[in-house]
């Protein structure tokens, strides 16, 4: 999942929920566009990122998309959009949806499993539960070998590492993250091109690349923050997603127990033409 790489160049017309203050990006006829706004606009085309996370030009393109999305949604309510019989229709469909959405959560929340049937299942299904190596890193992207190389000797005798390339991150860096100091999500091997993951796992914590690392986006200089070894997750770190395992099992036996009861209870007419 290459976050810091993608342009977003999307346009969706999904309405957000109201939302907390936040910076103001942008005003339309009175409405405020808002920072917050943007991360839920931002992260239904790429997960995990923020307004934060994008250069400049991915900004720009963000908020006119905002703009453009706003002015589309308040012509639509000038025109009664609401009104129309396909809207309306449309409307009781999503309504359906939610509600049996709701309905399934509810019954698989209602349904309650023990700590010792946890424990079990956590024993029993260990291999399942192998975490493999991930790392944290920052990054700086240049787009010449040369200026790499440059940050790289301001950085050799620096006395303190991790600042002075969080530093040089914002001021040089090309890439969406020089906002936030190259700071990356944590990633596995795989989720990275294979010259980043390379390097990346290749250094010790606390320590950066002594070599340009070349990819198709230019040059990178990696500062390794952290790293996680492959190795069994804990038990209390798994334990909900274990819960909601449990649950979902038990639930899709309950389910056709429910299904039962339901069509005893009611009156049901099959077309038999249709059947045949």
């Amino acid at each position: 999942m290459k976050i810091f790489f993608r342009l977003l160049l999307v346009f969706s017309f999904v309405i957000t929920l109201p939302l907390l203050a936040s910076e103001v990006l942008a005003t339309v006829n009175g409405y405020d566009i808002t920072e917050e706004e943007a991360n839920i606009f931002i992260a239904k085309s790429i997960p995990g990122a923020t307004y934060k996370d994008l250069d400049k030009v991915q900004k720009k393109i963000v908020v006119k998309q905002m703009i453009e999305r706003r002015l589309v949604l308040e012509d639509a309510k000038k025109i009664h959009i609401e009104k129309s019989t396909g809207y309306q229709q449309e409307l009781e469909k999503a309504k359906d949806k939610l509600m049996l959405d709701f309905w399934m959560k509810q019954k698989v929340e209602e349904i309650n499993i023990t700590k010792e049937e946890v424990k079990r299942y956590y024993l029993e299904n260990s291999e399942k539960f192998i975490r493999p190596a991930s790392v944290k890193v920052r990054h700086i992207l240049v787009t010449t070998k040369e200026e790499a190389v440059a940050i790289i000797s301001k950085l050799k005798n620096s006395k303190n590492l991790k600042n002075d390339f969080i530093e040089l991150a914002k001021s040089e860096s090309t890439g969406p993250s020089a906002s936030n100091g190259g700071e990356l999500d944590w990633f596995m091997y795989e989720q990275m091109v294979p010259e980043f993951s390379e390097a990346a796992f290749s250094i010790r914590v606390g320590t950066i690349t002594t070599k340009p690392v070349q990819t198709q986006f230019g040059y990178h200089i990696i500062y390794l923050e952290d790293k996680k070894n492959k190795g069994l997750i804990p038990y209390e770190d798994i334990k909900p997603t274990i819960i909601k395992t449990l649950r979902l099992k038990r639930f899709k036996v309950k389910l056709e127990e429910l299904y039962k009861s339901m069509r005893k209870r009611a009156n049901i007419t099959k077309n038999k033409s249709y059947l045949l």
